[in-house]
């Protein structure tokens, strides 16, 4: 229900300007298409770290993009605009993922019940950890062509 229900109406959400319930979006390679691939992810932003829970484990398809290619992109929200970092993720099988949601989800209302979600809905949660770079660089606008000056007498000959 998830994947084809939720996603795709978060995803165009989050596409759009509006985010949902603390949530974020996640850019991955795709491991056999290498085209960008977007996933909505519980925003577990903390400083220049970032932290998923993935609730399928090592099945979620952007898992495995990540364990093919780490380079990801994360849209975030600062101030009031919506911005791009990128970042190389890292699958920690090692860490409790419980306790990574107890510990991102104190204090933050839509981060806890973004967490209460993904425990009713995980069959396998595994975490991620993405070290964010800085916002990703915007192409430079398009050069107009110059404006003649019009303040300038012009000589007729």
């Amino acid at each position: 229900m998830q994947r084809w229900v939720v996603n795709p109406i978060v995803r165009a959400g989050l596409a759009v300007g509006v985010n949902p319930l603390g949530l974020a979006l996640l850019e991955t390679t795709g491991r056999k298409s290498g085209q960008p691939r977007r996933t909505p992810v519980g925003n577990g932003r903390d400083g220049t770290s970032f932290w998923i829970v993935a609730e399928h484990g090592e099945r979620a398809g952007y898992v495995r993009n990540i364990a093919h290619d780490p380079r990801v992109r994360v849209r975030l929200r600062t101030g009031l605009r919506y911005r791009w970092y990128d970042g190389a993720a890292e699958i920690l099988p090692d860490d409790d993922p419980l306790a990574r949601q107890r510990a991102l989800a104190r204090w933050h209302p839509l981060r806890a019940f973004n967490a209460m979600t993904v425990r009713m809905l995980g069959a396998d949660l595994l975490t991620v950890h993405v070290r964010l770079s800085g916002p990703s660089p915007v192409e430079p606008p398009q050069r107009a062509e110059p404006v003649a000056d019009v303040s300038a007498p012009r000589s007729t000959a």
